[in-house]
């Protein structure tokens, strides 16, 4: 299996979302980490299953909650670079390596 590794503004962006949902409702940023952690397996499980959203950047979509992960594939490993909110500015991570 790859490596992972992260962006450091995708893992507060991860933790900020889950603070949120469990502030909304307990247990529920939780239950949004898991989701996030199955989206993480089927990344590295199937790398390029993800659907290209800009250059060489993937789009996998979290089941239950409006969030997708945006990654990279590299010889290195896989690199998170973003756990957007689908329904926000779309390409405010386009920047991040």
């Amino acid at each position: 299996m790859l490596p992972v590794s992260f962006h450091r503004l995708a893992r507060r962006e991860l933790s900020d979302a889950a603070q949120y949902y469990d502030f909304e409702s307990p247990g529920l940023g939780e239950a949004f980490l898991a989701e996030v952690e199955r989206s993480l397996h089927a990344i590295l499980e199937y790398p390029e299953a993800g659907l290209i959203v800009h250059g060489d950047v993937r789009r996998r979509l979290v089941r239950r909650f409006p969030y997708a992960v945006l990654y990279t594939v590299r010889s290195g490993g896989v690199r998170i670079l973003a756990v957007m909110n689908a329904k926000r500015r779309p390409l405010y991570w386009a920047r991040r390596k």
